[in-house]
């Protein structure tokens, strides 16, 4: 079956802390698989060579690049949540702006009750939203 799945890669080893606030932050989360590097292979041992994981129901992978590149993360890249509980949002809005960076606060923009947009600590973007028809 042909199939996508969004891929997020960090720097620096910061896989793990990132898939340890996901899993603690997001409802229906969970990780599938985890395969780390071994002594000997390119990456730090015990980092991330593939992890599988779920958020909100949607798989990712994920993995600790042993190459050190000159990009990262850019916000024109997000991860779009819609919520049906206000109180959700704005509490995960909350975790993933500490350390992070907003770049829309939460309010009333017109297409949605509730929406805000972060970058989180890993520099992740997110969008996350409260539907008119929720």
């Amino acid at each position: 079956m042909t199939q996508a799945t969004p891929f997020l890669m960090f720097q620096g080893g910061a896989a793990q802390p990132a898939l340890d606030l996901y899993l603690a932050t997001f409802p229906d989360s969970r990780v599938l698989h985890v395969e780390r590097y071994a002594a000997g292979e390119p990456g730090p041992e015990g980092s991330i060579k593939v992890a599988r994981f779920v958020v909100c129901g949607q798989a990712f992978m994920c993995s600790d690049s042993p190459v050190k590149h000159d990009f990262d993360f850019t916000p024109s890249s997000s991860i779009f949540v819609e919520f049906d509980s206000q109180d959700v949002l704005d509490r995960i809005f909350d975790v993933l702006a500490e350390g992070g960076r907003v770049y829309m606060p939460l309010g009333d923009y017109g297409f949605s009750r509730r929406f805000g947009w972060v970058s989180d600590r890993f520099g992740v973007s997110w969008q996350l939203s409260l539907p008119l028809s929720a």
